[in-house]
């Protein structure tokens, strides 16, 4: 069994994207593709599965089983999909129906993909549920989940149906390291079963863990290749060596310049969803300026808390006191799931001028802040589905600080950016809350990024049930 490309490009109108790019991958042996964000690595995936946007052309050829597969008829390659190859998308939340509840579109790959009967799909969704740690989970619905969950119920469908070429795109991303731990494992039993697994991440630890061969992308092409644990261990290319070194664990400790000022007090508060309490009574004190990391495991309730914070949802218990000066826009809460804060039917560009005329904030302080986050501004003109995570969640940053908030509520803010681009990101976070004065509740799996980035850290535990 092999997954084989011929010098595949994508382009956009007369500009190219990636490519041209070639490459094999043989079964039994991962691929991981990393890179900076926006380097192209997910339109390869989305190229391969024939999902590519309209707007988007491509050339080159790609062979499964040394049977071409990019010039068959869509209806003759989506008979491939799920029997043949598959793919764990970026985002959950484009990926599930936001209507049914989870176990049963885990149930539907295992009937009409993988051709079980009514009774055998709902045997084996239900011990997916259980492998993946997802107990207690079957009847909610996506926006019910947390990020970590909707990951963890989005690879259980994709796999179902057991086809033998599997393209995970940030397969790990809002998962805490047990979690993460436990999808890695179950991404190389396809590989260990004779499959076809490539894998697109920029987490340099799962790269590691995945083995295999690796690809490094940087600017639509390929610029280094060998085994992963080679590229790893001994980087050739600068571009590598930086992309390895900007992990959070080498960061320096950042600073901060918080004031006596408290800015937001809660008091024995407990939070949960549906009058389900979701961890112990939490008690915090944040001052202007002041950044707390929020961690813990996936599900335990951390984002759930800054949705309390942002009075989206309910406290089950307890007080929150806020400072009265703060005003309407002060709180602003970037979300674990970009799209998920952006309407899908507009451009960006819309988008980011409602802001300016409702907020009277002038566009040349919004295109700073994106020039800042390295954002091109010509993809502005595309709709929140035609750029990459990493893009979006970036506009995303740009748009909250726009409005010079006293509060910001980031739930793992860069989870969709390559170290790089992560770093340079966090940085622009911290300078800007320093000058404003801003103060930050950072949302993150990752120790290193809390303990260097924050002034201390909140660690969340499971309720008691």
């Amino acid at each position: 069994m092999i997954l084989q490309l011929e010098s595949l490009t994508v382009s956009h109108q007369r500009q190219k994207l990636i490519g041209p790019i070639s490459f094999g991958v043989l079964a039994g042996e991962p691929l991981v593709i990393m890179g900076e964000t926006g380097a192209g690595k997910s339109l390869i995936a989305q190229a391969v599965m024939g999902t590519l946007p309209n707007t988007l052309t491509t050339t080159g050829k790609i062979y499964l089983n040394r049977d071409r597969i990019d010039n068959l008829p869509i209806n003759e390659r989506q008979r491939l999909w799920g029997h043949s190859l598959t793919i764990l998308p970026q985002e959950p939340w484009h990926a599930l129906d936001p209507l049914m509840p989870a176990i049963s579109q885990v149930a539907e790959s295992h009937r009409f993909v993988a051709g079980n009967n009514g009774e055998r799909a709902r045997k084996n969704a239900q011990a997916d549920f259980k492998k993946h740690s997802l107990l207690g989970a079957e009847q909610k619905r996506p926006g019910q989940l947390s990020g970590g969950m909707g990951q963890r119920v989005a690879f259980a469908a994709a796999v179902a149906g057991g086809a033998p070429l599997l393209l995970a795109d940030e397969p790990t991303k809002g998962l805490d390291s047990d979690r993460a731990s436990e999808i890695i494992h179950s991404l190389l039993e396809v590989a260990n079963k004779g499959g076809l697994l490539v894998v697109i991440t920029h987490d340099v630890r799962v790269a590691s863990n995945i083995g295999g061969q690796l690809l490094v992308l940087k600017e639509g092409r390929v610029i280094e290749s060998s085994t992963t644990h080679k590229i790893l261990a001994s980087p050739q290319r600068t571009y590598t060596q930086t992309l390895i070194q900007a992990e959070p664990k080498h960061w320096d400790k950042t600073q901060t310049t918080a004031n006596a000022t408290t800015l937001l007090e809660t008091k024995q508060l407990i939070v949960g969803r549906e009058g389900k309490a979701m961890s112990p009574a939490i008690d915090l004190q944040l001052r202007k300026g002041q950044r707390i990391a929020i961690t813990g495991p996936s599900g335990v309730g951390k984002s759930t808390f800054l949705d309390t914070i942002a009075s989206l949802v309910k406290p089950i218990a307890g007080n929150i006191a806020l400072s009265p000066q703060i005003g309407p826009t002060d709180i602003q809460k970037l979300y674990q799931d970009p799209p998920a804060s952006f309407p899908s039917s507009i451009s960006l560009k819309q988008s980011l001028d409602d802001v300016s005329k409702l907020h009277q904030i002038s566009w040349p302080n919004i295109r700073l802040l994106l020039t800042k986050l390295k954002i091109d501004m010509d993809i502005l003109q595309r709709k929140p589905d035609a750029v990459s995570g990493g893009e979006l969640q970036r506009i995303a940053i740009a748009r909250a600080l726009s409005v010079k908030p006293m509060l910001v509520l980031a739930d793992e803010p860069t989870s969709r950016l390559d170290p790089i681009t992560q770093k340079e990101t966090m940085n622009l976070l911290a300078d800007v809350a320093r000058k404003n004065n801003t103060a930050v509740l950072l949302v993150t799996h990752d120790k290193a990024m809390a303990q260097k980035w924050a002034e201390s850290t909140l660690a969340l535990s499971m309720v008691d049930t």
